[in-house]
């Protein structure tokens, strides 16, 4: 994944991941353990940015990742990719899994209904219209500023918390929040048009 710069616009090139939902149904059918090495060594390293962003150590986040991971292995018949991306469904399951050890641990799980709203228990069935496929995430990151766009970036590839980010773009940290309350205003606009 990259940031290409170019005429005064920055335009994020996504890198095409392999068919997860592909990987997910041979797991589910086979117990192909080939397929799950697969999908491991591809969803892990993003599964431990998103819970390093949330405020987790590298070593919790690994034990997170594995039980979520084990959790998908022993549940991947429950997949069905006609309600939901096999990225959705395992996001679903690991955070979770982070609420689970947040709480045994004693601490409340840190939230923010505008950057992720309440997903589903993880034996609910997941609203295939909250899943965002690669199309559509071009499309929501199109309508955004420059501005909101790098932050934007910054938040959900790089993992970086606000702080981190208003140090990188040396703005003040309510610029970078109000940058990403208003980008994730847009999409939340988009998606109830489209």
């Amino acid at each position: 994944m990259g940031i290409l710069y170019g005429k005064g616009l920055i335009t994020l090139v996504l890198p095409m991941d392999p068919n997860l939902n592909e990987l997910m149904t041979r797991i589910a059918n086979d117990r192909d353990r080939q397929a799950f090495s697969q999908l491991f060594n591809n969803i892990a390293p993003k599964l431990k940015a998103f819970l390093r962003k949330g405020g987790l150590s590298s070593e919790n986040a690994e034990e997170i990742i594995q039980e979520a991971l084990f959790t998908v292995w022993d549940r991947a018949a429950q997949f069905n990719s006609s309600k939901a991306s096999a990225t959705t469904w395992i996001y679903t399951i690991a955070r979770n899994k982070k609420i689970d050890w947040l709480r045994k641990q004693g601490r409340q799980p840190m939230t923010s209904s505008e950057l992720w709203p309440d997903l589903p228990d993880e034996s609910a069935e997941i609203d295939p219209d909250s899943d965002l496929n690669l199309a559509t995430v071009r499309k929501l990151l199109d309508n955004l500023t420059i501005e909101q766009r790098q932050v934007v970036y910054k938040t959900f590839f790089e993992a970086k918390s606000q702080s981190e980010i208003a140090l990188d773009l040396d703005v003040p940290l309510g610029t970078v929040k109000s940058r990403l309350r208003l980008a994730m205003k847009k999409f939340e606009n988009f998606m109830s048009v489209n």
